[in-house]
């Protein structure tokens, strides 16, 4: 039930978006919860990770490097430019950069499994790009917008250890003590991220309901334009870097889907509910491409090419 559940995750982030949009007087009323939401995802993740998670990221430490090193560059860098090619206000550049400079997000290990790419590897960069993001999404944003704008650093930084680290620390903990009880309920855990997830939305989303009608459409162009740049650049990169089919996919998903709900949080906390909505926007977005990426891909697994010594995959 949960698995079928979750795999209509798109569909749900649209239906209380809109359900914000016709009725936000109950979701404006949760606005105070958006960050215990977000560390209740986080929370959720730890329980699914292991110490063997952990040492998968010293395996393989090249496709993770180059994964992080698209992360923390092509995506701040194209928010960036992206805001101002469009010419949009101060704080919607805030929330397109918040969203380009956060880390992977945790729904793309889902679209990894559907599109049959590497799931390991996938957990592994988005748990190295979430412990990177307590110092880069702050330094980024700071470093991208600084001059414009009073970018609280040493906030932000102490911000996402308490809403990311903490929880995935203790997730892990647990997980360690309880690993066969978990693993029966991770169905269930992905249903509960995915709950407050849609609920992160709904409360940006009726936060900015006066707004939507004038900003919404124009935002909307910046985020399907944002993940598609990080889809686009995961994928080929990986590629011309001389990384297998498989490897390549992953890196695109993980690259082009971000933790918006993060940058949603942090918008709404140090800035304003404008600035969320780019967050609010492109967690509907990306997980709506990624579906579809996903589904494309799934009907198209890499080939296996067998020569005299090598079976590779093209």
């Amino acid at each position: 039930m949960f698995e079928t559940l979750n795999r209509f995750f798109p569909l749900w982030a649209l239906v209380f978006a809109g359900i914000a949009v016709i009725a936000p007087t109950p979701f404006v009323a949760l606005k105070d919860f958006i960050q215990p939401l977000l560390a209740l995802i986080m929370f959720a993740m730890g329980l699914t990770l292991s110490r063997e998670d952990f040492m998968r990221v010293a395996r393989r430490p090249w496709p993770i490097a180059l994964g992080l090193l698209l992360q923390y560059t092509v995506m701040p860098l194209a928010a960036f430019l992206i805001a101002r090619m469009l010419g949009l206000d101060p704080a919607l550049t805030v929330g397109m950069v918040l969203v380009g400079a956060t880390a992977g997000g945790t729904s793309s290990n889902v679209m990894t499994w559907l599109a049959g790419g590497h799931v390991a590897l996938s957990v592994s960069m988005t748990m190295a790009s979430t412990l990177l993001s307590i110092v880069m999404t702050p330094l980024l944003t700071w470093w991208l917008l600084g001059a414009d704008i009073n970018v609280p650093v040493t906030g932000m930084l102490l911000s996402i250890a308490k809403l990311v680290v903490a929880p995935i620390v203790l997730g892990v903990i647990v997980h360690h003590f309880a690993r066969d009880a978990i693993r029966e309920w991770e169905s269930a855990l992905a249903s509960l991220a995915m709950l407050a997830i849609v609920l992160i939305i709904a409360i940006v989303v009726s936060l900015n309901v006066g707004r939507l009608a004038t900003l919404g459409p124009l935002v909307a162009l910046a985020v399907v334009a944002h993940n598609a740049i990080g889809l686009s650049a995961g994928y080929g990169l990986s590629r011309l870097c001389g990384l297998d089919e498989r490897t390549s996919r992953t890196i695109a998903i993980e690259v082009g889907m971000q933790n918006s709900g993060l940058a949603a949080s942090l918008a709404s906390q140090f800035f304003s509910s404008t600035a969320a909505l780019p967050g609010a926007i492109f967690s509907i977005w990306h997980n709506v491409s990624g579906s579809l990426l996903a589904g494309y891909w799934k009907r198209r697994p890499p080939k296996f090419v067998t020569g005299s010594k090598h079976r590779y995959e093209v």
